[in-house]
Order: structure tokens, then C-alpha cells, then sequence
């Protein structure tokens, strides 16, 4: 039933997202013509580049006459795509030419959805189909953010700053559900929190796989340590070796090989009938150890 409900609650997450990206591309434009960039710059980035945050930055230090600290500024900001880029690149395939446009579609909340699919071919479907949605909404909104003007303004304004992070927090969630993996994300949370006032934008979500770090922890109880903590067990050790004694040995001169070091002996004791001794469990300590 839950999978059922998930299934049918897929096209309208998308459609929701594809919206508040139709909007956040409609500002964006709006906000390009407002810096007095010309009309035909947003709509080419948005093509050539799709990358909402850095698409911002750029514009920002364009109009400051800085292009090239827009290049780097982007580029650094989406550094993040390297790991999500590790994460789904068996989602894409192996041809070349699907690697090349999914590479360019990639967007958190694309990579967010499609983790969140647990089979190869549900997470395939769905990253097409919210990669497609996204760009064309964001392209679509960028137009109209420059028909428009002024009209939409700032996006803060509406609250859609908070949108895409909420978004991505709910499709997150449902993920963590052993410690390993809430220790990585609360400690990557943490990281990233701590540091964003302090580094530079783009940095502190690189600095989030620092939670990764918790994971490298020493095995507290390796094999070896097991089978050396094992105890032996004084009966085994007995049957083992009368019945590793010669098959015409005499059974009054049975004894037991010792198995190791202070092992226990399988010595005759007197019975009552001299064709069939008992064994029983010596406890003689070797010669040279310690008794205690």
C-alpha cells in the first residue's frame, strides 16, 4: 500500500517542484533584466548552464563587471555535483551520450528523487522524468521572469527560498533509517551549518561529506580476536585425542595428545571391570607452567 501511494504521489511531487522552479526561473530573469544585463543572457544561461544558485551568483557579479569571478564562483559552487554525479552514475548508463545530457540535467532535488527509488529501473524513470520537468520549468519561468520585468522581484519575497530545502529534507528522510547512515547526515548537517558563515558559498556543502569520516571507526571485535577468545571445551579435547590413538593401542595406556598448551588429559582410572576402563578428565598441569 505504501508503495502503491508513493507511486501515485510521484507526478504531483513533481509537478509541485516544477512549479516553485517555474517561479524561482521567472525571478531569476526578472531579476537579470533589473541589473541591467541584456535580455538574451538569462535565457542563455539557463539553457547552457541550469544551475538556479549559481545562475544568481554569476548574475550578481556580472552586473558587478566581474565575469570572471562569476565563472569561478559558479564552478565552485557546483562542485557539489561531483559526488551526486558518483551517486547516479548507474542510474544513467553506460552511453556516453546519455551520461552527457543527464550530467547536464543533474540538480539536487533530480538526485534527491531519484535516491530516494529503491530499484535501478524506478530510479531511471524518475530522474528523466524530473530532470525534464525541471528544465523545462526553469527555462520556461526564465522568459517570462524577462517579459515581465520587475513584476515577480525577488523570490525570498515568497518564500520559495525555503521551498527547494524543504523539498529535499522530505525526500531525504525516509532514507535514514540506520545509525551509519543518521550519524553521516547529522554530522555532514552539522559541518555545513558550522561552516557557512565562514566559507566561501558552494564550500560548505563540499564540507558536508566530512560526515563520511564517521563511518572510518576501527572494528572493535575482529575475527581473530573471536576464535582466540573461544574456550576450549575439556570433554572435546578428551574424545579428540582417544580417538586419535592408535586402533591397537592397549586401553590402559590410552593417553590423550595434547591439543595445546595445558590442555586437558584423558587418563585410565581403575574400574571394576579391567576390559572396559573409564576415562576420565585429569586436570595434571604441564610440566614448566604454572599451575594458577
Amino acid at each position: 500500500m505504501g508503495t502503491l501511494y508513493r507511486t501515485r504521489a510521484r507526478p504531483r511531487d513533481v509537478a509541485a517542484l516544477a512549479a516553485a522552479t517555474l517561479a524561482t526561473g521567472a525571478s531569476f530573469g526578472a531579476i537579470t533584466i533589473a541589473y541591467g544585463l541584456p535580455a538574451w543572457l538569462p535565457s542563455l544561461m539557463s539553457t547552457v548552464v541550469f544551475a538556479g544558485g549559481a545562475q544568481f551568483l554569476a548574475a550578481g557579479l556580472l552586473a558587478a563587471g566581474n565575469p570572471v569571478a562569476a565563472v569561478l564562483a559558479g564552478l565552485l559552487l557546483n562542485a557539489r555535483h561531483l559526488p551526486f554525479g558518483l551517486a547516479v552514475a548507474d542510474t544513467l548508463g553506460p552511453r556516453w551520450r546519455d551520461r552527457l545530457i543527464g550530467s547536464h540535467l543533474m540538480t539536487d532535488e533530480v538526485v534527491a528523487f531519484t535516491l530516494a527509488e529503491e530499484t535501478p529501473a524506478a530510479r531511471r524513470r524518475i530522474y528523466w522524468l524530473v530532470a525534464v520537468a525541471l528544465v523545462i520549468a526553469w527555462n520556461i519561468g526564465t522568459v517570462l521572469g524577462v517579459l515581465l520585468g520587475g513584476v515577480t522581484g525577488d523570490p525570498d519575497t515568497w518564500g520559495l527560498d525555503a521551498a527547494f530545502p524543504a523539498a529535499l529534507l522530505a525526500l531525504i528522510l525516509p532514507s535514514l533509517k540506520d545509525r551509519d547512515t543518521r550519524r553521516v547526515a547529522l554530522s555532514g548537517a552539522a559541518a555545513a551549518v558550522l561552516l557557512t558563515p565562514v566559507l566561501p558559498a558552494g564550500v560548505p556543502v563540499l564540507a558536508a561529506l566530512l560526515g563520511l569520516l564517521t563511518l572510518l571507526r576501527p572494528a572493535r571485535f575482529t575475527r581473530a580476536h573471536a576464535v582466540a577468545a573461544t574456550p576450549v571445551d575439556a570433554h572435546a579435547v578428551d574424545a579428540h585425542a582417544v580417538g586419535a590413538a592408535p586402533a591397537g593401542a592397549d586401553a590402559g595406556e590410552i593417553r590423550a595428545i595434547e591439543a595445546h598448551d595445558g590442555a586437558a588429559r584423558a587418563e585410565p582410572i581403575p574400574s571394576s571391570r579391567p576390559d572396559e576402563p573409564d576415562l576420565a578428565v585429569s586436570e595434571e598441569p604441564v610440566p614448566g607452567r604454572n599451575p594458577c
